[in-house]
């Protein structure tokens, strides 16, 4: 092994053939550098043909997306490259350049005003204002809060049994709103909803609104904590509060269609060896006596609710994009979708998935972005994937909901 006094001269610089590697690396660099300004200049030229292309396109129709010829170029070019080890390279070098050529491309079409969605009605605010307004459960359940929170006082209410019904109400015109929980901030989604509004084509999300779900535990007035059998409340809430719960094996936990439902069981039973799990509201609504506060595993426990509308209009200020998509069964696909996100500078803030019905190991895909449908970047991303996703929706735009205790 060399002593460090044999490998560098007295001033420390390399010697020998420590000194060639030194050279050999430099020069490497150097000729990095001069291949990758060709690569620049040449992906510029590319561009500027791509240009050509979309063009071209506006005037015969043609779509911007044509998956046989790319795929056939794929393999022509991956075909090419004399090192087997760099084959799958060539192949990711240019499907990553295909598409930042097609989303280019969209980007001339959007600037023409090719194509565009404008199926929406844009509005300062929305008609709020004696507004007939519906949510599931009753009185004292979340949903009646975030109703409340989100609503002024001069609108009509009233509540229905399942998510389902209430969304029924609005396309029958019997409700201008309906009021529903689509995510917990411990508990996570409400799959059931993302199903409903998949399902249900002619509703929109138009606004939001988040709670802070302060779970108590109540029951009748004298109730004794040791003679418990059994504990009510919505299935999330049951698991917000498992930690409490499991210091209480014995108690059997039964789910219910929300909380306030489990309070009203329990005011109606008049058996004091059941109690709820729900909010204080719900306590003074249905005269129960809480019995341990601060239940939940997580302090800062909230519930976002969305509010939705048979209408598809959308706020001036809204800031929020909501959509689902699918995408074909093959490598890459997922991956093309979201480039159009992160192409147009959109900063994406959620994506969830959920199995395709009757598609088994194929998922549809929900994604939360930042921004307006009236933004050329916005434009462009939707543009993208719709025409690159089997399948695309666009749930609403509307403003961040604002957290309410």
């Amino acid at each position: 092994m060399l002593k460090l006094s044999e490998k560098t001269d007295g001033n420390g610089n390399y010697t020998g053939k420590d000194q060639k590697r030194m050279i050999d690396l430099k020069d490497s660099r150097e000729k990095i550098d001069a291949i990758d300004q060709e690569i620049v200049r040449l992906f510029e030229e590319r561009m500027a043909v791509a240009e050509q292309v979309a063009e071209y396109k506006i005037q015969t129709g043609k779509p911007v997306l044509d998956i046989a010829r790319e795929q056939e170029k794929l393999a022509r070019l991956t075909a090419m490259a004399h090192d087997p080890e760099n084959a799958l390279g060539i192949r990711e070098l240019f499907r990553q350049v295909m598409s930042t050529s097609r989303r280019r491309q969209y980007q001339i079409l959007t600037k023409h005003g090719i194509g565009e969605d404008r199926n929406y009605e844009v509005v300062d605010e929305l008609p709020k204002e004696g507004a007939t307004v519906v949510f599931q459960g009753v009185e004292g359940a979340y949903s009646y809060a975030a109703m409340q929170a989100y609503f002024p006082e001069n609108i009509h209410s009233f509540h229905v049994k399942t998510w389902k019904d209430a969304i029924e109400e609005i396309l029958e015109g019997r409700a201008d709103y309906a009021v529903l929980p689509i995510e917990n901030s411990t508990a996570g989604i409400v799959s059931d909803i993302y199903d409903l509004l998949t399902d249900y084509e002619d509703v929109y999300i138009v606004g939001e609104q988040i709670i802070r779900c302060a779970h108590v535990l109540m029951g009748l007035p004298g109730t004794d904590l040791s003679k418990v059998q059994r504990v009510y409340s919505h299935e999330q809430a049951l698991m917000q509060c498992g930690d409490f719960l499991d210091m209480h094996p014995a108690w059997e936990r039964i789910p219910l269609e929300n909380t306030a439902v489990a309070a009203k069981r329990v005011h109606k039973e008049k058996d004091s060896a059941s109690v709820a799990i729900a909010s204080t509201q719900a306590a003074g609504a249905y005269g129960l006596c809480i019995l341990a506060e601060h239940i939940y595993n997580n302090e800062n426990n909230s519930t976002r609710f969305v509010i939705v509308s048979r209408k598809r209009r959308f706020e001036k200020s809204a800031g929020k994009v909501s959509i689902c998509f699918e995408v074909r069964h093959e490598t890459g696909t997922l991956y093309s979708v979201l480039s159009h996100i992160i192409y147009n500078g959109l900063n994406m803030s959620k994506i969830e998935s959920r199995p395709i019905p009757k598609k088994n190991w194929q998922y549809r895909f929900f994604v939360d972005f930042d921004g307006n449908l009236e933004d050329g970047a916005v434009k462009n991303a939707l543009r993208g994937i719709r025409q690159e996703a089997s399948y695309m929706r666009v749930f609403g735009n509307y403003r961040t909901g604002e957290q309410k205790k």
